[in-house]
């Protein structure tokens, strides 16, 4: 039977400020233990895979009740990232064996004059803003203007990324991409962020929102990524959300976009039932995107808790050699007064019906654990990035 691997990316569900934390700003983040605190936290499911079991991921400052299973049916780790910084690029790039030794450029006031005055020269479109900004504060502050001169909104954040918003209705999604991918050419050398980020909105004055139509610009991997390596040997790599975009749509043999989580799992579970041999690598984005930089602890939680439901719909759908993963690339904790990522451990639960339950895997120097073990389980040539535990974590 064809071996299958399954890996949702709880974006941003960090589970306890790494050593390094300080050097971020984000002592006492504890994403998961944040969410504990509000009412609608409930992940029986994941706890049942060992979650609260892993090492560490109980000691917080917040006051919660949570405590670990007896003997839970997963495999569990907790895995420290080795890579410079807190993004979304260099988390997923490191789940996928590719760790980043320097931090991808930020710029807290603003982007230079030569890199505005090129890109408005390209677009024939002037800019506004250029400056650290909430996504939604951006278009409540700028959209009118945007709106009456055509005017692009650029902003970025504590993260590297070059944001453009626009009103769907002055300048449509295509347009968008299009100015996106001139932006991405500017932004080389020293200047390369990781992401140029397509933000388009709709509404009116005073009522403002973004749409599902975001789509990310990101450099390719510096190194080989164990999508590549599957490619490479011939085996399928099913890209669920904004997979595909975070890895420039490198080592990717089938893109499924997702509006939100609801459709993400909801493909997900279509996946599980149907024939393949690979991977399929899902991100989930709303605790980070939409709950985790806002500060919704609620929200988060309730996003946690939806997609904590469908894990027993997956595991029931599980043929004999797959593997179901779960794991995360930052933290985002709701809590405390910063509304950027923060620099975090995060989990990884492996389940299966040939995975030993009850196996704590410890504490890990890097994500890239997670790929060595994919690859060795799909008989594919290491990376020589990360170890492989999964002699470990299989029965016999």
């Amino acid at each position: 039977m064809a071996k299958r691997v399954f890996i949702t990316v709880l974006d941003s569900f960090g589970i306890g400020e790494e050593p390094d934390a300080a050097e971020y700003g984000d002592e006492g983040s504890n994403t998961l233990c944040a969410c504990a605190t509000s009412p609608y936290f409930s992940l029986d499911n994941l706890r049942n895979l060992g979650l609260f079991n892993i090492d560490g991921a109980l000691e917080s400052v917040y006051n919660t009740t949570l405590a670990p299973l007896d003997a839970p049916t997963g495999a569990y780790m907790r895995l420290r990232e080795a890579s410079k910084g807190k993004d979304t690029t260099v988390g997923h790039w490191e789940i996928a064996g590719v760790i980043s030794p320097e931090r991808f450029p930020t710029y807290p006031n603003g982007f230079p004059a030569e890199i505005i005055e090129e890109f408005e020269r390209q677009t024939g479109r002037k800019v506004l803003c250029n400056k650290p900004y909430s996504g939604t504060d951006v278009i409540r502050d700028y959209g009118n203007q945007m709106v009456e001169t055509g005017s692009l909104i650029v902003y970025t954040s504590a993260d590297s990324v070059f944001q453009i918003a626009a009103h769907e209705d002055v300048v449509s999604c295509e347009q968008l991409y299009e100015y996106c991918r001139m932006a991405r050419k500017i932004l080389v050398g020293k200047h390369g962020v990781a992401r140029v980020i397509a933000r388009p909105f709709i509404g009116e004055n005073g009522n403002y929102t973004r749409t599902s139509h975001r789509h990310d610009f990101s450099l390719e991997p510096t190194g080989t990524t164990m999508m590549d390596a599957l490619v490479d040997a011939k085996k399928d790599v099913i890209a669920v959300g904004k997979i595909a975009d975070i890895f420039a749509h490198r080592g990717v043999t089938e893109t499924i976009p997702t509006s939100g989580n609801p459709e993400g799992i909801d493909r997900t579970i279509e996946l599980l039932d149907r024939d393949f041999e690979g991977l399929c690598f899902i991100n989930l984005v709303d605790t980070d995107m939409i709950y985790g930089h806002r500060n919704d602890v609620d929200g988060y939680a309730k996003a946690l808790a939806y997609f904590d439901q469908h894990v027993p719909t997956m595991l029931s759908k599980l043929r004999e050699d797959d593997l179901f993963m779960v794991v995360a690339d930052h933290g985002c904790d709701p809590v405390t007064p910063s509304t950027d990522h923060s620099r975090e451990y995060v989990p990884w639960i492996v389940a299966g019906k040939k995975v030993k339950p009850n196996t704590n895997l410890g504490t890990s120097t890097t994500f890239a654990d997670v790929s060595a073990t994919v690859l060795e389980y799909l008989d594919v040539p290491a990376l020589e990035v990360g170890t492989s535990h999964l002699s470990k974590i299989m029965e016999g």
